[in-house]
């Protein structure tokens, strides 16, 4: 059975360490242009960008992506595609990944497997995660770490690292012990639905503490099923010397 989903990225004008990201140059076309042709060559029925500003729509006027001009006071993206979902008249069913606008290499097979990852799950959204295998990102605030439980879903999010092993860290914190710590990779799947239900929620306690918004979903009691990505994310583009090292991998052929 063939997998029917849409992707949708959400493109804000105004990054504050690279303004007008979404429009900044690869190869001599947009950034948030190479995003979509990677949502493209997923699979997806359809692409769409949720955008603050009317020079991103110019810009992929002509692509085959299509546009959303959502409100530019959205708190995050998440709620900029929920707008997205009732401009583009998603029914509750529909099958939507969330892209960030900021990766331009994402993987075709990592994008077309979180949505798999819902679609066999039955979870209310899932996500991608990938094995650390090694110390200082186990134990950098900005790697994203989590833990699941025997059927795949996240039992948590955390900058901290977790789980904590007790032993193996009081003799050596330079050196993982024998286990498998998984970093979390923002990429995400759900059904429009709940993607609407989700951005009423109210930020919870640890979504706050640990400035994540996906945790509000789990302190609701919801599932998340997390899948190990098939292919590597390349890291994102979100400053000067991101842009660069960039156009760099994109002049190599990546």
């Amino acid at each position: 059975m063939s997998l029917d989903f849409v992707v949708a990225i959400p493109a804000r004008y105004a990054a504050s360490r690279l303004p007008g990201k979404p429009l900044r140059l690869i190869g001599g076309d947009p950034l948030v242009l190479h995003v979509a042709r990677r949502a493209l060559a997923a699979g997806a029925r359809a692409v769409w960008v949720a955008t603050d500003d009317d020079r991103i729509r110019q810009a992929l006027q002509g692509t085959g992506v299509e546009v959303a001009m959502t409100d530019p006071a959205h708190a995050s993206g998440s709620d900029r595609l929920a707008e997205c979902a009732d401009i583009a008249g998603w029914s509750d069913d529909t099958l939507v990944v969330n892209l960030q606008g900021d990766e331009p290499f994402a993987p075709a097979a990592g994008i077309r497997a979180v949505a798999q990852a819902l679609a066999d799950s039955g979870a209310e959204m899932a996500t991608l995660a990938v094995p650390i295998e090694d110390a200082p990102t186990l134990f950098d605030p900005n790697a994203v770490k989590l833990v699941r439980n025997a059927s795949g879903d996240a039992l948590y999010f955390s900058r901290a690292p977790i789980p904590w092993h007790r032993d193996g860290f009081a003799a050596d914190r330079t050196v993982l012990p024998a286990g498998q710590w998984l970093r979390h990779i923002g990429i995400y799947a759900y059904r429009a639905g709940f993607l609407r239900r989700y951005t009423r929620l109210p930020p919870g306690l640890l979504e706050q503490a640990e400035s994540l918004e996906q945790l509000r979903v789990l302190e609701a009691g919801h599932r998340i099923a997390v899948a190990l990505t098939p292919e590597p994310f390349p890291p994102g583009v979100d400053t000067p010397e991101d842009l660069a090292r960039a156009e760099r991998l994109w002049a190599a052929g990546a």
